[in-house]
């Protein structure tokens, strides 16, 4: 499976003198926020991602994260021109996904939880299908909402819908499998002008061939579009660290636990961040 992480501009809710870069390199606490979803993927046992970013940020993105070859991984990079949707991150990644099935993850993202990596390993393995999540929120009109039925199957999935039928909403990661593209290529813009996740996932769902997995209460996810948002994730990420002496978002750790860098590499790293807390916790990996 190859990833695909969306890393849009700054968008419309967040103050225009913040749009001159993509929130997704902002830091949330200790790391730049794209470090978050990027290592979502690799925990996943996704290696091979392209980023897809504005025309002016693009090459900020590759500027920091390089080739991905660090870390054990690939990193491509291409450019969405416009916001069109995120349906339309398929379209622009054709010719890297190259057939494979597809995990595609936002940039803005943050997700957290001890059974999380296991849930987002089971869903790389050959999916049939699509397979998204439903996660419990206060206000479900910002996102895709799910509807489920009495027998708590998934009837629809409505974007941004005025007068929700749940309080479950689709996070910002969906995994697909290989007709995903011919999917895309196939939905029209919404009234908004967009190529919709959520008529995509709709395709699937029309084919009975759509899983919808709730998270429980012990996963976190954060959706950080907006200055509170923002605030509360770094709130949540320094919390964390701090109190169990962990990293949260750790691209270097999560290379190193798969096994796709050694001990000296990963000294390497933690070498050229020694004057951080974030280098000195790297190293105590290979000790």
């Amino acid at each position: 499976m190859k990833g695909i992480l969306l890393a849009g501009g700054s968008g419309t809710r967040l103050h225009p003198l913040t749009r001159s870069v993509s929130k997704q390199l902002m830091p949330v606490y200790n790391k730049p926020m794209v470090y978050y979803p990027l290592s979502t993927l690799m925990n996943a046992g996704i290696r091979e991602i392209l980023i897809i970013s504005t025309p002016q940020d693009v090459g900020l993105f590759e500027q920091l994260l390089g080739d991905g070859s660090q870390v054990g991984c690939t990193f491509k990079y291409a450019v969405q021109e416009q916001p069109n949707g995120l349906a339309e991150a398929f379209l622009i990644g054709e010719a890297f996904l190259d057939g494979s099935p597809a995990c595609l993850i936002l940039g803005d993202n943050i997700f957290h939880g001890s059974g999380l990596q296991t849930q987002l390993t089971d869903c790389c393995t050959s999916p049939s299908g699509g397979i998204v999540f439903a996660y419990q929120v206060s206000d479900p009109q910002r996102y895709g909402v799910v509807e489920f039925n009495d027998a708590g199957k998934v009837i629809s999935i409505e974007e941004k819908p005025k007068s929700p039928k749940s309080n479950y909403a689709v996070p910002g990661i969906y995994f697909y499998d290989s007709q995903v593209v011919d999917i895309a290529k196939n939905i029209t813009p919404s009234d908004r002008g967009e190529l919709e996740i959520t008529d995509v996932n709709n395709a699937y769902l029309d084919q009975s061939n759509l899983q919808v997995r709730v998270l429980d209460a012990g996963t976190a996810w954060l959706d950080t579009g907006t200055f509170e948002s923002l605030m509360q994730a770094a709130q949540f990420v320094q919390v964390l660290e701090q109190r169990q002496g962990i990293l949260v978002g750790s691209i270097e750790e999560a290379a190193y636990k798969q096994g796709w860098i050694d001990d000296t590499q990963l000294t390497d790293l933690a070498d050229a961040q020694m004057k951080s807390g974030y280098g000195e916790y790297l190293q105590r990996l290979t000790s």
